[in-house]
Formats: C-alpha cells, sequence, structure tokens
C-alpha cells in the first residue's frame, strides 16, 4: 500500500489554534479512508444496486437523496437520485462494487485519489459549518447518517453527518487546501485543534 501524500501540506498545522481562552469548540482533522467511491444506477435498476452495494460494504442505503448510514470505519449516503457515494476504511472497495454491480445496473466510479475527507467534530461544529454552508444544521434538520451537496463559492462539498456533533465534508483534493485554511479561519473564534 502506498500512502498518498496529504492535499492539505502547510495548512495543517497540529495544535491548538484561534480563541485559546476556553476548551476548543471543534477539533479538525483529515480522516484518509482507504476507499471513496460512486455509484450511480441506471433507470429501474435502483433496488438491484442497493442490494449489491449491501452485498460487498454490509450498508443498507436508502434509496433516497440525503439519507445515509454510518457504521465503524464506513459511511454510505444518497446524494442525488440513484447516486450514493461510499466510503471505507479499506483499499480496493471500487473495483468489488464494479464487480458485483457489473455494467448492465449502472456505473462505479473510484475518487479515491480525487478526494479528502475533513472532520469537523466537537460541540460548535454545527456553528462553524454554518458560517460556510447556507444549511441548516441542526440534529433536527440534518440527523445523524444523513447529508447533502452543496458548496461554499465554487468549492463543491459533499457532507456526512457521521456523529451527534460530528460532520465528514468531502472536498476535491485540488480544492482541499484552501478549503481548509477558510475552515480554520471560520472556527477561530471558538477555538480549534487541528488533529
Amino acid at each position: 500500500m502506498v500512502e498518498r501524500e496529504s492535499p492539505l501540506g502547510t495548512a495543517y498545522k497540529p495544535g491548538r489554534h484561534g480563541n485559546v481562552a476556553d476548551a476548543a469548540g471543534v477539533t479538525l482533522s483529515e480522516t484518509r479512508p482507504g476507499s471513496i467511491v460512486e455509484i450511480v444506477a441506471w433507470p429501474g435498476t435502483e433496488k438491484a444496486a442497493l442490494a449489491a452495494i449491501k452485498s460487498v460494504t454490509g450498508l443498507a442505503l436508502p434509496d433516497k437523496p440525503r439519507a445515509g448510514v454510518v457504521k465503524s470505519g464506513k459511511a454510505g449516503l444518497g446524494f442525488a437520485p440513484r447516486r450514493w457515494l461510499v466510503i471505507d476504511d479499506k483499499e480496493g472497495l471500487a473495483a468489488e462494487l464494479k464487480s458485483a454491480i457489473g455494467i448492465e445496473t449502472g456505473a462505479v466510479n473510484d475518487l479515491s485519489h480525487g478526494r479528502t475527507v475533513i472532520r469537523v467534530a466537537g460541540p460548535r461544529a454545527e456553528w462553524v459549518l454554518s458560517k460556510l454552508f447556507a444549511v441548516d444544521f441542526s440534529v433536527d434538520a440534518f440527523p445523524v447518517s444523513n447529508g447533502c451537496s452543496t458548496s461554499h463559492h465554487e468549492i463543491f462539498a459533499q457532507i456526512q453527518r457521521t456523529g451527534r456533533n460530528q460532520f465528514d465534508v468531502i472536498v476535491f483534493r485540488s480544492f482541499a487546501r484552501a478549503f481548509f485554511t477558510t475552515l480554520c479561519h471560520a472556527a477561530e473564534e471558538t477555538g480549534y485543534d487541528v488533529a
């Protein structure tokens, strides 16, 4: 296994930053999953695609956008009609899914080298993300395992709530450093740890 170099580069500065008078409001980190895979089902094949995803990953994904599943070491999210994103700690998931789904059911795209996952966790996670995205991040409107596709200016992001006070933000690798820097600025008033 060849470890990918982080696209965050010098922007990733471990330690405490921003308002240090109180406890940090959020912790920012890069999760580095082994696989990030997009699955697209052809019209009428949604059930077959979801069955194949479940057989390979164990994730019983709902057939609706914004709904997802979070399990230890893996997550899945429906982000558009007939389209899902699956993230797993293990590598090689795209090949397994491609074999299980087959070209008659849909398409599988390995995004592992083209995306970066940034975790925002802590009691002020909703507040910090609300500064960047026009999304209601309250747990009633955005429950655990649900997600959305949105953007901050020109930076496209897929966001999934992976815990009560935790969100994973998936961005294009080429924009990861700029987005992480913006996220750090947004977290300054609450104080933040980079782990």
